[in-house]
């Protein structure tokens, strides 16, 4: 059974192990803003919206080849919007990983101080995007950086990311690409968008582009992070009520997969061990 169109991502959930330090860079660099701290963990938004979750663990660490988090991807209202941010981390001289023009999507990349991926993007009005065989085509072109920062307002303070800005889509390392489909296609109800990039498969509701990007870069057979380590926690899907969230629930349980109920929710995690929070409820924040 096939997700409603209409689903969206909430925030996502990192394991870090300086609080201070980190908080400091989503607030400074990305551009959030606090909007809640309890105890050891602070969550950050734009507007409205939190989009990023922070736990501290001290001691924790990097563990490379392993499934978790590849980037979480941070969706601007506008390409001025793309701009105003590119120009800030140009401003401040921050070190970037890469740029990317998708077609469907114009995107910046970077890392936060402990390595977590961080895409920050826009979108191509849906009427531009292109199709052949009925499948969206994408790919990685060389960047418009002088178009994207031309669109920026020079002179003008960076106040942030601004109200609109979404947690657009994530990307996951996992262990097996098969076994991950069949749990996010079959089981969960994401459709199949593209498969043509060696490694990886890109899957979303309502004719999206991609909410979710599953790949296995870091080794077919990749084993799960343990819990001390620095990364994801989970991600939020926010289902348009209660019905969807009770149908998802009933095919969880008649596959015999196993979930932790949470107010507004339930918490599961996919074969390769990441974590995901089914809810119907935008503002559920729960550690």
């Amino acid at each position: 059974m096939p997700l409603p169109d209409n689903i969206s991502l909430g925030y996502v959930h990192l394991r870090v192990p300086d609080l201070s330090k980190s908080t400091l860079f989503y607030e400074n660099i990305l551009g959030l803003k606090v909007s809640l701290q309890d105890g050891d963990t602070v969550y950050l938004g734009a507007g409205e919206n939190d989009l990023v979750a922070l736990t501290e663990h001290p001691g924790a660490s990097y563990y490379p080849r392993r499934s978790g988090l590849y980037h979480f991807a941070l969706l601007v209202p506008s390409r001025r919007d793309l701009g105003d941010f590119l120009r800030n981390l140009v401003d401040d001289e921050t070190p970037l990983q890469g740029f990317a023009d998708h077609l469907v999507s114009e995107a910046i990349y970077l890392s936060d101080p402990d390595g977590n991926g961080i895409e920050v993007y826009r979108d191509r009005p849906r009427s531009d995007w292109e199709y052949r065989d009925g499948k969206i085509k994408m790919a990685t072109d060389p960047f418009d950086f002088d178009g994207v920062i031309a669109q920026s307002q020079v002179g003008a303070d960076w106040h942030g990311l601004p109200g609109g800005t979404t947690l657009g889509h994530m990307h996951l390392h996992v262990g097996d690409l098969q076994s991950a489909s069949a749990f996010y296609q079959d089981l969960v109800g994401f459709d199949l968008i593209n498969a043509d990039y060696p490694g990886a498969r890109f899957l979303s509701a309502g004719g999206y582009h991609h909410h979710l990007g599953i790949n296995t870069w870091n080794g077919v057979g990749a084993p799960p992070a343990p819990e001390d380590a620095v990364g994801l926690r989970y991600f939020s899907v926010v289902l348009p009520g209660e019905e969807p969230l009770a149908a998802l629930r009933a095919r969880l349980n008649l596959a015999g997969t196993q979930f932790k109920e949470r107010e507004g929710g339930f918490l599961v995690n996919d074969p390769s061990g990441n974590g995901i929070n089914f809810t119907c409820q935008r503002d559920q924040r729960s550690v």
